[in-house]
């Protein structure tokens, strides 16, 4: 099944949700970054929130979320737009601890407890929204969950899960969002919040098959919804020879000179999609302005 993702309302719209599967999107990341299993969870994870909160904009516009908590596995940087197109990368990789006490991968030691999540959104203005909170619980979710209360003032639910195979290859990804809307009542609230409590791991739900409609039909348990959108999900890098060709010109004619001189070429690659882009001499020289 290919991964999409949905959006939806319920209660009279008084609830606002999005539920995704990103499995093959995730396992694209983890080929192309070779993250070890904790690595994975992590990075899944944020892809996947990443991606949904992607799907709350319009037209071309984009958001870049960052999450530094201090720990071994350093940054996770992760780009999604509003058509479904997600990336990402973390700095080290190769992070992989042993479960921890309730059996499940240590994300929260992989990504730390001490540090900032933030999310810079360009809506095609000259200025880009950006806010940033405190990392809470390093587990992805719960500090997602707090960045909608805290930044955006949406009370929300986030969650995410991703599960890995022995051969370090993804298993199952997915997750989703609710947010209250303006108007709802403390009973909706209320039952949404037991509801959410008594809701099984979703990465071992997707294992199961579960669709994303599916994820809502279990989590509303009977109460109706109304799709808004579906929408294709993966994995895609916006990084080229051409913008890398560009990149290198604007370094200017003394730059790629020594590039020449001393490297006899250069070699790029993106931090995203780990793809490497190789200028020859002759290349080079083509590119002096």
């Amino acid at each position: 099944m290919k991964d999409y993702l949905i959006k939806t309302t319920a209660y009279n719209g008084r609830i606002r949700a999005y539920a995704a599967t990103s499995t093959a999107t995730v396992e694209e990341a983890r080929r192309r970054q070779d993250t070890w299993a904790t690595a994975s969870a992590a990075l899944g994870r944020t892809l996947t929130i990443a991606a949904m909160m992607g799907a709350m904009l319009k037209d071309d516009n984009s958001n870049t979320i960052k999450i530094e908590g201090g720990g071994p596995l350093g940054a996770i940087v992760v780009d999604a737009n509003a058509s479904g197109h997600v990336r990402g990368y973390v700095t080290n990789p190769h992070v992989d601890f042993e479960l921890n006490d309730k059996g499940k991968l240590d994300v929260a030691r992989a990504v730390g407890t001490s540090g900032n999540l933030s999310v810079v959104k360009d809506l095609g203005l000259r200025d880009h929204f950006t806010g940033e909170v405190p990392i809470v619980s390093g587990e992805i979710s719960e500090d997602f969950t707090y960045y909608f209360a805290t930044s955006e003032q949406v009370p929300s639910a986030v969650g995410a899960g991703v599960l890995v195979n022995p051969d370090h290859t993804i298993l199952a990804a997915g997750g989703f969002i609710v947010q209250v809307m303006p108007g709802a009542d403390e009973e909706v609230i209320e039952r949404l919040e037991e509801q959410i409590q008594a809701f099984p791991p979703i990465s071992k739900l997707i294992e199961e098959g579960y669709s994303p409609e599916q994820l809502l039909e279990k989590l509303f348990e009977g109460e109706e919804f109304t799709i808004h959108e579906k929408m294709p999900l993966e994995f895609r890098c916006r990084c080229s020879r051409e913008r890398i060709a560009n990149a290198i010109s604007g370094l200017g004619n003394e730059e790629i000179d020594a590039m020449i001189q001393e490297d006899g070429g250069a070699s790029a690659t993106c931090h995203f999609c780990n793809e490497k882009y190789d200028f020859t001499t002759e290349e080079l020289e083509e590119l002096k302005q």
